[in-house]
């Protein structure tokens, strides 16, 4: 182990939560070890600004719990509690051991104490405490995750050489990296991610066997890669993830149907997703809002459009175009679940794409009020950018919402169109009572 003393590092805890230091002096006066530790040690010591400060400690999630009113326990794969301060969360985490408990303080529960593992090496269950921070430390993924910050001294202590591959600005898997993607497949995933956010390399022994195992993402529940899909995509660095994503053959085990759009035109397809996933960051970088129902609108579009491409019959196109986004949603669920709010806000989406490219004479107006307006409208120069014949439709929509009303009905007339009138159903008969 390597302590880091304070005038060694640059951390100094006017950099850190308030909320954070506080649970830490809490536990502490409560008689337990606590310590700041993960992502949040690693960005304070690149000098960027963490967005979530996590803390490690011996007590149990039960205590911690006795000592927070304002914190609930929350997993079953691996517990650990939320402890609220206004809009501001804390995650504390129970220092992790050996899978038999050995070294567990007296403070631990032995029957709580339990590590499940299916037949392949995957863990179900990691509710195993150990009994000092080193133990937590080597049962971290990475190294650099494995940084604890002390308020006792305000000391770094760094049991994995993690501050030296930060300088190295390498990505490095404590133990051996084939056991640890098998234990928790998602690890490969959060590999890319930390390369791509820090732009630091992966480090040969610990990228090697990612190609060979991707496949074990298959066992990971659909709800949890829909999480970890917009922590990759959604954490304002999206594009290099995807670029991650490719090179470790990692993305096509999470967009299957997508990758094989990819496959067979790469320029197009490509194009899009980029695109898609560099406006995404640039929004986030502006701090404007985002939605998964976009990225993931942009993400299936290409197989929307390979779908109705290849449809029999002779379907109008908005009945075709809702055909093809049930199936492209219902391939992709089967790989990341994707909760009903932002499939309907998808499927909104892509119908108005047809509505955007037909201009319908004065159904115009109901077009521009529409909920979904905005958000298409985004799409449609999205799909123009990446590369499709959309530039003079794209400049007819921007153009008339900027004008006025006047100038509105000019345009419209100009596209010689009219609505069309609806036919008025006869109204039914009542039937004459039938004779008795």
């Amino acid at each position: 182990m390597q302590t880091i003393s304070r005038d060694e590092h640059n951390i100094s805890r006017k950099h850190i939560s308030p909320a954070a230091l506080k649970v830490i002096y809490q536990l502490n006066e409560a008689g337990f070890e606590s310590y700041l530790v993960g992502g949040g040690v690693r960005d304070l010591l690149l000098n960027g600004r963490p967005k979530d400060f996590d803390v490690a400690t011996n007590a149990t999630p039960e205590q911690v719990r006795s000592v927070f009113r304002n914190s609930r326990i929350i997993g079953r794969r691996f517990k650990i509690v939320h402890v609220r301060f206004g809009r501001e969360l804390i995650e504390v985490t129970t220092f992790r051991g050996d899978s038999q408990g050995k070294d567990a303080p007296s403070n631990i529960k032995q029957k709580n104490n339990k590590m499940q593992q299916s037949d392949e090496g995957m863990l179900l269950r990691d509710n195993v405490y150990g009994g000092t921070i080193e133990d937590d430390a080597m049962r971290r993924d990475f190294t650099i995750k494995a940084l604890s910050y002390t308020v006792q001294g305000f000391a770094i202590l760094d049991f994995c050489n993690g501050v030296n591959d930060l300088e190295q600005q390498q990505i490095r898997m404590i133990g051996d990296p084939e056991t640890r993607y098998r234990e928790d497949p998602v690890r490969m995933l959060r590999a890319a991610r930390f390369a791509a956010k820090l732009n630091f390399e992966i480090e040969p022994r610990t990228a090697d066997p990612i190609h060979d195992l991707g496949y074990l993402l298959g066992d990971i529940s659909s709800a949890r890669l829909f999480d970890e899909s917009l922590k990759l995509l959604m954490g304002g660095y999206g594009q290099a993830v995807f670029t991650q994503l490719q090179q470790l053959d990692l993305f096509s085990k999470l967009f299957p149907a997508t990758q094989q759009c990819i496959d067979n035109a790469p320029q197009r397809t490509a194009a899009l997703i980029e695109e898609a996933l560099k406006n995404t960051d640039s929004r986030i970088a502006q701090e404007k809002p985002v939605t998964p129902a976009f990225i993931y609108a942009a993400l299936l579009w290409p197989v929307v459009q390979q779908l109705v491409s290849n449809a029999t019959g002779n379907a109008p196109p908005s009945q075709a175009l809702q055909q093809a986004a049930d199936q492209a949603i219902r391939q992709q669920i089967t790989n990341t679940a994707i909760p009903k709010r932002f499939s309907i806000a998808m499927r909104e989406i892509w119908d108005m794409q047809i509505r955007l490219e037909d201009r319908p004479g004065k159904r115009v107006y109901s077009v521009l009020s529409h909920p979904r307006f905005r958000a298409s409208y985004d799409f449609l120069l999205l799909r123009e950018q990446a590369g499709e014949s959309l530039s003079e439709l794209c400049q007819w929509w921007t153009e008339i919402q900027n004008v006025d009303d006047d100038k509105k009905e000019a345009m419209i007339a100009a596209l010689g169109k009219q609505p069309k009138k609806r036919r008025r159903k006869p109204k039914k008969k009542d039937n004459p009572p039938a004779d008795k």
